[in-house]
């Protein structure tokens, strides 16, 4: 069968690490151009400066994915669903949770596929996690979740002006995993967040969380930009039985009572590119918005702490 073709739009550090080579070895699809306002082109394919010079250009290409800064990310959603595509969406999905809820039904209306990626949910661990926890319960979760904005943000500004969430941009794909593998819905009870002087997002982000379950389970959250050792992507979790999960690298590795019981390598991007292409056999769409819906209630009940300036 024929592969779909599939143009990528922004093209930044996560096309160009992610989606671009994902696709480019994807049973179901092969890219047939991008869109960068700076021009960056995928091998010798078409590259355009705008959206609308594509769906101009290329009217045959029905599927895009959408790989911009979250800030202009409704416009250019809304003016794909006008030009009639199928549209792949790069977390954070948009900066604010009405902004979604109208690409949601106004996708619905045109009848058109919306799939929201949250990458790091498409883990094996992940998945055997969230079995685990349902079966026997949670006592306690802790996630840290620190890495280094200058290795994986490298000069981009973006992410400090508002709506580039900071250091929220890494840490909403841990209250991803967070709202999955959790049999009960959470609710954010507190939260701290810590500014730079200099910027107008944050870099540190300390997050307590609480549910309706009756025995009152310990929740929280920590999340840090500047952790040049490496990346912590951790998300520690002692069962009501009294084990201990730990889901380590980002969701890819599942230990139970220190013991390695998954371990694969980091596909996630791959898995999601194989879950849009089941969406658009089955011709539905798929967005869930509960991290983002934590993060926005973070930002409405966090104090503030300005600390020291931040330079590249």
């Amino acid at each position: 069968m024929a592969k779909k073709k599939i143009a990528v739009i922004g093209i930044g550090k996560i096309a160009i690490d992610q989606h671009l080579p994902v696709i480019d070895k994807s049973k179901d699809f092969e890219v047939a151009a991008t869109v960068s306002t700076r021009m960056v082109a995928h091998r010798d394919l078409p590259v355009f400066k705008t959206p609308a010079e594509l769906y101009a250009k290329m009217p045959e290409i029905e599927l895009v994915a959408i790989c911009t800064p979250p800030g202009v990310r409704h416009g250019f959603v809304r003016e794909a669903i006008d030009a009639g595509k199928h549209i792949l969406m790069e977390k954070p999905p948009t900066p604010t949770i009405s902004e979604l809820d109208d690409l949601v039904a106004y996708a619905k209306k045109k009848k058109r596929i919306l799939f929201q990626t949250w990458h790091s949910r498409y883990n094996e661990a992940v998945d055997a996690t969230k079995k685990i926890l349902k079966k026997d319960g949670v006592k306690s979760v802790r996630i840290d979740w620190r890495e280094s904005v200058r290795k994986w943000h490298p000069g981009q500004d973006w992410v400090w002006e508002p709506g580039g969430f900071g250091v929220c941009d890494p840490g909403i794909n841990a209250l991803s995993i967070f709202t999955k593998i959790l049999p009960f819905p959470v609710f954010v009870e507190a939260a701290k967040l810590k500014f730079p002087a200099n910027r107008q997002t944050p870099v540190d982000v300390e997050l307590t969380f609480k549910s309706a379950e009756k025995h009152q389970p310990t929740l929280s959250a920590g999340f840090n930009w500047l952790e040049e050792s490496g990346e912590i992507w951790t998300v520690a979790i002692t069962t009501l039985r009294g084990d201990e999960l730990l889901l380590e690298k980002g969701g890819t590795v599942l230990k139970v009572n220190g013991a390695v019981v998954i371990e694969n390598p980091s596909e996630e991007y791959e898995r999601i590119y194989e879950h849009f292409a089941k969406l658009l056999k089955k011709g539905k769409s798929d967005v869930t918005d509960e991290p983002l819906r934590l993060l926005a209630d973070a930002f409405l009940l966090g104090s503030r702490e300005n600390v020291e300036d931040f330079h590249w």
